[in-house]
């Protein structure tokens, strides 16, 4: 281990167990960066078609980000934009320079900051460092990443996570609203969670809702067949692999109490990949996807031909598609893959202590389009139901026309117009 490697453990180690200690490590870090970033940036002027794009704090290519940077390519009014995406690796990207205007730079970079200093518009998936505000012409669009089933910010009663208590969570919930123009909302009941979450009303940015539908479903439900069958042979998985086996994606999220020192977030699996292999082998194959946070931390190697790890894929869109079958935890990713219609079960394992402990809910678990298990002889059990069973369409359709009423195919052409000014940002739902 680097010593830096060991200096970042162990200061993190300390922060975890000492509060008051967390609050001078972070506040000597956002002076120290605030400084760097305005001697990097001064007299930089705001350029009005320059947009910056990043997902996951530069970690990828996807989400709504992606969507609605891919709706301006596609529009020939949009041809005098410049565009610049923001990658920790932007090596692995490089193919995206080919588009039209475009330019990558690398997170944390003085490039990167000089970016941000220039851009008229700011199109990310999750929070801006802290120590980069916005400036009075430039427009801060918080797209978020998900339709939130877990609560969120000011909605959370639980005790916080390891490395921050809910007063700190709060905190980082008002720099974030207190910076951004637009929050992207795809339904009246997510612009009800945003703005409770965000505390949007004791702010007076009530109107800071676009509530027009998710951008980054549009894939979704303009995708082909053409499209499903490229994408499965994108996943380097060979037709003999697959064979007449069905594919299961399984997504689950990571859980606030779980914190490595020297690796941050992590994530204890809680199913046994050789008993499902034994029961299930023969007739399914399983995409592992981890969530973002703990996306590098598992080896499958000893179930080659069973599970395949695709944490590392750029879109997860792409294995909605792929997929026969999602099964999930609490992760937000049900509400994007019910616009396809197809069958998901929900592993939770530990309900009790989620539900109770880290997290809670926003919505009725009654609600959810499909069955939930706790033990590994249910789940084993409900696979095979869930691919013929269509005793959920009912409870299916209900739950499309409250999560995603406006997932139609347009919402990053809907979004772009509000974003640039073009139309006014009247809610979807008002429209009706």
């Amino acid at each position: 281990m680097s010593i830096k490697t060991t200096a970042k453990s162990l200061a993190y180690t300390a922060a975890k167990l000492c509060p008051p200690l967390r609050k001078v490590i972070r506040n000597g870090l956002f002076a120290y960066r605030r400084h760097h970033y305005r001697s990097h940036t001064k007299g930089l002027k705001v350029d009005k078609k320059l947009m910056v794009f990043c997902t996951f704090s530069g970690k990828g290519y996807s989400d709504s980000p992606r969507a609605i940077y891919e709706y301006m390519l596609s529009q020939e009014k949009y041809s005098d934009y410049r565009f610049v995406w923001i990658f920790r690796e932007p090596e692995k990207f490089k193919w995206l320079e080919k588009n039209r205007n475009t330019t990558l730079v690398k997170w944390a970079t003085v490039p990167y900051e000089k970016a941000m200093a220039s851009a008229g518009y700011w199109i990310f998936n999750y929070r801006v460092s802290d120590h980069i505000w916005p400036k009075e012409d430039q427009v801060y669009v918080e797209c978020w990443h998900g339709t939130p089933l877990k609560r969120l910010g000011y909605d959370l009663t639980a005790g916080g996570n390891v490395m921050n208590t809910t007063s700190e969570i709060r905190q980082k919930y008002d720099l974030d609203s207190a910076k951004f123009r637009y929050i992207i909302s795809p339904s009246p009941y997510c612009s009800e969670k945003f703005t409770s979450a965000w505390n949007l009303a004791a702010q007076g940015k009530e109107s800071a809702i676009l509530e027009q539908g998710y951008p980054r479903n549009d894939a979704l439900i303009n995708s082909t067949d053409a499209d499903i069958q490229r994408i499965k042979s994108g996943l380097h998985i060979t037709p003999e692999e697959i064979g007449n086996r069905k594919i299961i994606l399984y997504a689950p999220t990571w859980r606030d109490n779980q914190h490595d020192s020297s690796t941050g977030y992590s994530y204890t699996l809680g199913v046994d990949f050789q008993r499902l292999r034994e029961a299930l082998g023969e007739e399914y194959i399983i995409l592992f996807r981890a969530h973002y946070l703990v996306a590098s931390q598992f080896d499958f190697a000893a179930f080659q031909g069973f599970v395949y790890d695709v944490s590392g894929y750029p879109d997860i869109n792409d294995l909605y598609l792929a997929a026969d079958l999602l099964i999930t935890d609490y992760s937000s990713v049900f509400f994007d893959y019910a616009n396809l219609r197809k069958p998901m079960l929900f592993y939770m394992y530990d309900l009790a202590a989620y539900r109770d402990d880290i997290r809670g809910f926003y919505i009725s678990l009654d609600e959810l389009p499909g069955p939930i298990v706790e033990t590994e002889d249910a789940l084993i059990r409900a696979i095979p139901e869930q691919m013929v069973s269509r005793d959920w369409d009912a409870r299916y359709e209900a739950f499309l026309k409250k999560f995603a009423p406006f997932d139609d195919g347009q919402a990053s052409r809907r979004a772009i117009e509000i974003i640039l000014g073009e139309k006014p940002n009247v809610r979807a739902s008002e429209m009706r």
